[in-house]
């Protein structure tokens, strides 16, 4: 699926630890946009390097991603 700018879409977003219920829809033109998103706006629990892991899911096509964003550099890569 090739992403048009200024596009947004709708994300089902949680962090990886916790129950999916807690999860919130969020509008955003990618992934990593709406995983970083979340973490900006809920501040879910960090692990002891500072990092927390999220869960993205596509609702227009069900596509899912798991990312572990450093609150350190803000930087986001793929769950490992």
């Amino acid at each position: 699926m090739t992403e048009v700018a200024g596009e947004t879409r709708p994300f089902r977003v949680h962090a990886r630890h916790v129950d999916g219920h807690q999860a919130r829809i969020i509008e955003e033109a990618s992934f990593e946009a709406a995983a970083v998103a979340y973490v900006e706006d809920f501040h879910p629990p960090v692990d002891a390097d500072n990092e927390v892991s999220v869960i993205v899911r596509d609702l227009d096509d069900g596509r899912e991603h798991c990312f572990r964003i450093d609150l350190d550099s803000g930087d986001a890569a793929p769950c490992g």
